[in-house]
């Protein structure tokens, strides 16, 4: 077999490929294979750019057993860690030395890897937040039934904190299967028309006893036309009432909350008609450091304060779902004693 031939032969190959024969040199390397091992790897021995000990052990014992070997091997492509799965396959009848060797392909698993330990940490996550809770449930149950039995006092307190405890799980179970709910509809874009500015009047009002109880003025500003947008109303209410119950509760030291709509022909972040939400609060703040993660589940910036609050981390993973669904953007900005400031953009229905 020539070497056109079997440069053809890998260049047809959709994954990083190079071949090694009994030389242990690379005979052959197609453009995926130089662009992630360097580009001058041709006629060099291969364990001097494939230094891993795992992969140099697999194409040894592929070369050596004439059969097939799998292994893994780990790069970085800049901006994050990366996986391939490895693949070694001895061919007959190429090369100089022996007439054979061994093909080498690399299968990018990355994002089955993150997808693995994304599963096993909310599964280690749902179990830490339920466990908390239920010791504390269990403890009480086992109080009142001995040294607490006969105590009137302290029993009207341990009920008080079960009930708190038992509505905190009451409320994780709900934003998980609201989650999985928001998971399952995000490819299936909303086809519903709905008025925002008369969503966010609603959704507004019904808060504003909260608001009051948090001694925070809430205030709408909005343009005076409706603003139609195609989008499920019961999602993006739970959207808007996510990111006002955040304000009034972490926000609630600046004394006032603001709900600002504003529309434009072409937004940037959409490339065409689009409306910006903002829900502003001059409360606190949030230390940038955070920002870019407060979209991960049980994610909290102030993990003691949240509890407190009755938060359960799921909020803002909730939002950032049903956003996407809706093919909108979620922009989130703030400094410590500045306040923050939530923007959900959302495309605009054109007439």
């Amino acid at each position: 077999m020539t070497q056109e031939l079997i440069d053809d032969l890998l260049a047809a190959v959709p994954l990083p490929a190079l071949l090694v024969d009994q030389s242990e040199r690379i005979i052959a390397a197609n453009a995926e294979a130089l662009t992630l091992l360097g580009q001058q790897i041709t006629g060099r021995h291969f364990a001097t750019y494939l230094r891993q000990p795992q992969l140099i052990e697999a194409i040894e014992q592929s070369l050596r057993i004439k059969g097939p070997v799998r292994t893994r091997y780990l790069a970085n492509d800049g901006a994050q860690d990366t996986t391939f799965d490895v693949s070694c396959r001895y061919v007959r009848g190429i090369g100089a030395v022996l007439g054979g060797a061994v093909l080498i392909s690399f299968v990018d698993v990355t994002d089955m890897e993150q997808a693995g330990q994304m599963r096993r940490d909310f599964v280690a996550n749902v179990s830490h937040e339920l466990r908390t809770p239920l010791t504390a449930l269990m403890g009480f149950i086992e109080t009142l039934r001995g040294p607490a039995r006969n105590d009137e006092k302290a029993r009207d307190r341990f009920l008080e904190i079960m009930e708190a405890e038992a509505s905190r799980m009451n409320r994780l179970v709900g934003d998980l299967l609201s989650l999985n709910r928001v998971e399952s509809e995000e490819r299936v874009r909303p086809r519903e028309q709905l008025d925002l500015r008369a969503l966010l009047e609603s959704t507004s009002a019904s808060l504003r006893p909260l608001a009051q109880s948090a001694g925070v003025e809430l205030t709408l500003d909005a343009p005076a036309e409706q603003v139609i947008v195609n989008g499920d109303a019961d999602q993006l209410r739970q959207v808007f009432t996510n990111l006002l119950e955040n304000a009034l509760k972490y926000g609630a030291s600046g004394g006032r909350v603001e709900i600002i709509v504003s529309t434009a022909e072409r937004d940037p972040a959409l490339r065409g008609p689009g409306a910006r939400v903002q829900v502003r609060d001059h409360g606190a703040g949030i230390d940038p450091v955070h920002l870019p993660r407060l979209t991960e589940r049980f994610y909290r910036a102030d993990n003691h304060r949240s509890r407190e609050l009755g938060g359960t981390g799921l909020g803002l993973a909730i939002v950032k779902h049903i956003v996407n669904r809706h093919r909108g953007r979620l922009r989130v900005e703030s400094e410590l004693g500045q306040g923050a400031a939530f923007t959900v953009i959302l495309p605009v229905e054109q007439n």
